[in-house]
């Protein structure tokens, strides 16, 4: 791999882009919009949120084969922009963008008046409590993207996992407190019968926008072609059933003028008439987590959209700038963020919510109509793996249902639509026209050129995560030397691999473009590996990659080479925050499927070199890398083990330290010329330990047969020996064991959705 060529790295599996759909969707729409539905339609207000979700689901077949031909950053944009050309690129890419702050500042508004619950919020000049309370949120929110978090990504998932339990538990009970006469007549004369449930529909088809979303992170999806539609259909079909169940259950438990009179905290006081005080709190904070979910992964959609908007020359790349030191695209964050701040001003959450769904209509129904052209087009370069069903049945009536659910709105909703496409149209000619590029699809080679497989072979590989120039070389070197110890069948490889990690508020393209100062000091990274690997005359392929997390790309690369040892530095203990949040080494630790070897370097040279010879499962790993290292002082390693003085006569500590050694060395391949054993009896074994290693210029040891990575490293002998030796320590481990316990089983699942 040449050093201009970069991967981007999959870190999202099926249960992380189930949660973008599901916790972008379970948002202000059920927890704020059923009274506004039930003045509309009454009873049929739950009959309106399967409508919404049915329409929905052509668009999300046609966004599924989108995604699997195309995964890239802009997601609906993208598409029709390609496939429709700039003209209509530009209504939907002004469209998926002011949609989605319509959408924020509605849900900002819907977590203010839920904070109004359990805060005494004023009101603050023409400005309601719920304003109020949403003007802060969202002020908090825009800071949070700006400034960019990783921690993100694992919140979002625990966010999604408490609000679908929250509903789940209010279900339940209201389960056996429905009263059918609630629920006649389910379409009222009065309001305007079934006529009525189209019109509702098309009001809450904004809470139906987060499958959408999970084509922005297509990129960064592990096997796209089978996740993403699972993930997008998955996720829609799994919130209409929600839905479904809550409205049944709201309606049901509550006569539909009570849930009107109610307002926008419907849910939080019907379960208080449920479930008490507790029901109220509950379901309160439900709503504020769901509000916070939606609005937070609006405001970092809206930025992936100005990016490929930028990219493309609809709108001006001054917004797609990245900050130097958050990583994040500031200015689209910021000028999306003073665009919710001003919306909130407006206040009414209908008005907010049908403009959201307006112009998410739009978009849908140009994206359906993108979808036929590119098959009718028969381009070589679209060759999706997962193809809508009844084509060209599924998009035509996906086209439209989006844009006949438009007329069904008040005419006030529709003049919207059409002054929307019209100033879509007038922004083309009147500036993107100037600076747009012609269309082509060469540019998908930067995110869905497939990588040539890996063919089976047999070289002994290691890979080299390399990241600090100062001590690269020495790295490599001694994965060289571990290295040339295996000619068994073919030359040894060693794969360098740097990752330049990116907060999730930025597209993965988007940081390639932007950030030339840390591409460049990658490339530079990579080209010394190289002229380091000339020098110790070993084959070398270097890897770029782009992503959000270091360790799950490092250990994505391990599986993809079939990797026999992985060699990292290691600066001997462990921050603070790494103990709160984890470390890029925790995944490989855990999960690595091959031998793992930590080095903290304090010396060059190996010098004289030491392998504890303990009773562990990883010592004999120890004992083989002593020996492959001690090649490059030309030394003999010692296999040192201590035993504890025994008061048993009968017993000889020494001869049983022998003998440990001896199937610790029979265990790494070693024969008795290899190494030289050394028994220490001692009454304490830790304070010997540490006070001989300093006898040695380079120290290996085993980890501890404990599974959980703290007691592994940290606070641990190991930690001790890291922080004390005067000289090297490396500590391996062998490949992560086949028989896993059933809580590891559970971890490594978790670790590679």
């Amino acid at each position: 791999m040449s050093s201009e060529e970069r991967e981007l790295s999959k870190d999202l599996g099926l249960m992380a882009a189930l949660t973008i759909g599901v916790g972008t969707m379970i948002g202000a729409g059920i927890f704020v919009l059923p009274a506004t539905v039930a003045a509309d339609a009454g009873p049929a207000a739950g009959i309106a949120f399967i409508v919404a979700g049915f329409i929905a689901l052509f668009t999300a077949l046609s966004i599924s084969e989108l995604g699997t031909a195309m995964p890239r950053a802009g997601g609906a944009y993208y598409y029709i922009n390609d496939s429709l050309g700039p003209i209509l690129g530009s209504i939907a890419g002004w469209g998926n963008w002011l949609g989605l702050v319509f959408a924020t500042a509605f849900y900002m508004i819907g977590f203010g008046s839920y904070l109004t619950i359990l805060f005494p919020v004023p009101d603050l000049f023409f400005l309601s409590s719920s304003q109020v309370g949403a003007l802060i949120a969202a002020i908090i929110f825009i800071f949070i993207n700006y400034y960019g978090t990783k921690e993100t990504g694992q919140l979002q998932i625990v966010i999604v996992v408490i609000l679908v339990g929250v509903l789940s538990i209010f279900s339940l009970v209201g389960l056996f407190h429905v009263e059918i006469e609630n629920l006649k007549p389910i379409a009222p004369p009065e309001l305007g019968g079934w006529a009525v449930v189209l019109p509702a529909a098309g009001l809450i088809f904004v809470t139906y926008l987060g499958f959408a979303e999970i084509n922005t992170v297509a990129e960064e999806l592990k096997d796209p072609h089978r996740n993403l539609p699972r993930a997008v259909i998955g996720s829609l079909l799994f919130v209409i059933l929600l839905y479904a169940i809550v409205m049944f259950v709201l309606m049901g438990v509550t006569p539909h003028a009570t849930v009107v009179e109610y307002g926008e905290q419907a849910v939080a006081l019907v379960a208080q008439s449920l479930m008490g005080w507790p029901g109220l709190i509950l379901l309160t904070i439900g709503g504020l987590l769901a509000t916070a979910s939606s609005a937070n992964a609006s405001i970092l959609a809206s930025s992936r959209i100005c990016f490929a908007m930028g990219r493309d020359k609809i709108i001006t790349d001054w917004l797609n700038q990245i900050h130097r030191k958050f990583l994040t695209p500031y200015r689209s964050i910021a000028v999306t963020g003073f665009l919710i701040l001003l919306f909130i001003f407006i206040g009414d959450i209908a008005l907010l919510a049908k403009a959201g769904s307006v112009l998410h209509l739009i978009v849908y129904g140009l994206l359906n109509i993108g979808l036929i052209v590119f098959r009718e087009s028969r381009s070589t370069d679209y060759q999706p793996s997962f193809r809508v069903p009844f084509y060209p049945v599924v998009p035509i009536l996906g086209a439209l249902l989006s844009f006949g659910l438009i007329g069904f709105m008040a005419p006030i909703e529709i003049l919207l639509s059409l002054a929307f496409v019209i100033f879509g149209i007038l922004w083309y000619l009147f500036y993107a026209r100037r600076h747009v590029e012609p269309l082509s699809l060469v540019g998908e080679a930067i995110v869905h050129a497939a990588r040539e497989p890996v063919e089976t072979v047999h070289a002994y590989k290691v890979v080299v995560p390399v990241a600090n120039p100062e001590t690269q070389g020495d790295l490599l070197r001694l994965a060289a030397a571990s290295a040339r110890t295996h000619y068994e069948v073919d030359t040894p490889e060693i794969i360098a691999v740097n990752v330049l990690e990116v907060p999730r508020q930025t597209s993965l393209e988007q940081k390639i473009i932007f950030e030339e100062n840390r591409v460049e000091r990658q490339r530079t990274l990579l080209q010394n590996a190289r002229k380091a690997a000339e020098d110790l005359k070993v084959n070398i392929q270097t890897r770029a990659i782009v992503g959000r997390n270091a360790g799950k790309a490092i250990l994505n690369v391990l599986k993809e080479e079939h990797a026999d040892q992985v060699m990292l530095g290691w600066r001997g203990t462990r921050s603070r925050r790494e103990h709160i949040f984890g470390s890029t080494l925790d995944p490989i630790l855990k999960f690595a499927p091959c031998e793992v070897s930590l080095v903290h370097l304090k010396q060059s040279n190996p010098g004289k070199i030491v392998a504890l010879a303990g009773p562990g499962p990883h010592a004999p790993v120890a004992a083989r890398r002593a020996f492959e290292l001690s090649k490059l002082s030309n030394t003999i390693p010692i296999l040192l083990n201590v035993q504890r003085i025994s008061d048993d006569r009968e017993s000889d500590p020494e001869e049983a330290g022998r003998q440990a050694i001896l199937r610790v060395a029979r265990a790494a391949g070693l024969d008795t010329l290899s190494y030289k054993p050394v028994v220490l009896v001692t009454k304490n074994i830790r304070k010997t330990i540490m006070e001989s290693l300093n006898n040695y210029d380079t120290i290996c040891v085993g980890m501890s047969a404990t599974s959980a990575v703290e007691r592994i490293l940290f606070g641990s002998l190991a930690e001790q020996i890291g922080k004390e030796a005067k000289g090297n320590v490396i500590l391996v481990r062998g490949p992560f064991r086949l028989h896993r316990s059933i809580r590891q089983a559970i971890a490594e699942r978790l670790m590679n959705r």
